[in-house]
């Protein structure tokens, strides 16, 4: 059976805005992340499918604004953990020479922050969680679980400019027909604007 899975970033917050890194902090959406999400609904077949989201308030949020429904929690939805750097600004780490920081272009899948998960960690948690799947999903989530599960459906490695570019409100849709995560289209499905928006 052919599974699919739309996944869609979270809308803004203050730490955001502010280039701080937010890992698996739960950093709420902030007032005006709150009005942008609201401006869009789901676009069919995906206002149908399945609804997951992780359980940080971010992310749950933008589903309940998005959907209009309560989605199912999983824990394996959860952002990366960037361990010691969560809060701080990356561009203050990369000035650093004592911070360790790399840009997660140059991670590779097993360098992990100061306390926190590798690319690798969270692939390994978020595998099993989709192969529980069928049919349509959609789930809510934060940017490094896309670039995650995206860097596996395009076979890139954490090893230079990533061949896809994660915006917001645009679903990323994979497939999965028994042969692994593919990309079903290069192009991302964009949410539909609400009337009056």
């Amino acid at each position: 059976m052919i599974r699919r899975l739309a996944l869609l970033r979270h809308g803004r917050t203050a730490w955001n805005r502010q280039g701080r890194i937010q890992g698996s902090t739960d950093e709420p959406l902030d007032a005006e992340g709150r009005t942008e999400v609201s401006q869009f609904s789901l676009p069919g077949p995906w206002d149908a499918a399945r609804l997951w989201s992780s359980p940080l308030g971010r992310a749950r949020e933008t589903a309940q604004i998005v959907a209009g429904r309560e989605p199912e929690i999983t824990p394996d939805l959860r952002e990366m953990d960037w361990g010691r750097w969560e809060g701080q600004r990356g561009v203050d780490l990369a000035a650093d020479p004592q911070s360790g920081f790399r840009h997660i272009e140059d991670w590779g899948w097993t360098y992990r922050p100061p306390g926190g998960e590798s690319p690798a960690d969270l692939r390994d948690r978020l595998l099993p969680w989709g192969d529980t799947l069928a049919g349509d999903n959609l789930a809510v989530c934060h940017i490094g679980v896309m670039r995650v599960l995206l860097a596996l459906a395009t076979a890139w490695n954490f090893d230079g400019p990533a061949p896809f570019r994660v915006k917001r409100n645009r679903l990323f849709v994979l497939m999965d027909d028994g042969n692994g995560l593919k990309l079903q289209s290069d192009e991302p499905v964009r949410l539909v604007r609400r009337e009056g928006a």
